[in-house]
């Protein structure tokens, strides 16, 4: 797994909510690929500085939730894409909005604030 997940020990956010989250989103984004080997739940635990059974949560989860499969000797992969032509044109309109945003002058804590803001606001229909 190349891009890294980033802990922050301060956060209310529980550690293993925020490894299922940064994974989830790093294969909503397309950054994680389907078959895509997540590193083992020690080598994460270590890397990270937390406990195996925190990763192990996470990966739990990630599975309940179908984002990925754990197999005896294959490890944790990233599960088949169950992509439709709208997810593609969702997420090709996701990097859009981020690079847009980025330009702009936004941070990266700004744009999940912008973004979290956007989904607590009611929809109305035009």
């Amino acid at each position: 797994m190349s891009p890294t997940v980033v802990l922050n020990l301060r956060s209310a956010v529980p550690p293993y909510e925020q490894i299922r989250s940064q994974i989830a989103g790093l294969i909503a984004a397309g950054s994680l690929t389907p078959e895509s080997r997540l590193p083992t739940v020690r080598d994460l635990a270590s890397d990270l500085g937390v406990a195996v059974g925190t990763v192990q949560r996470a990966y739990r989860e990630l599975e309940a939730e179908g984002h990925v499969r754990s197999r005896r000797r294959h490890g944790t992969t990233v599960a088949p894409a169950t992509d439709t032509n709208e997810d593609a044109t969702v997420r090709r309109l996701a990097h859009t909005f981020v690079g847009s945003a980025r330009q702009s002058g936004l941070s990266d804590a700004a744009i999940l604030d912008l973004v979290r803001g956007t989904l607590a606001t009611p929809v109305t229909e035009k």
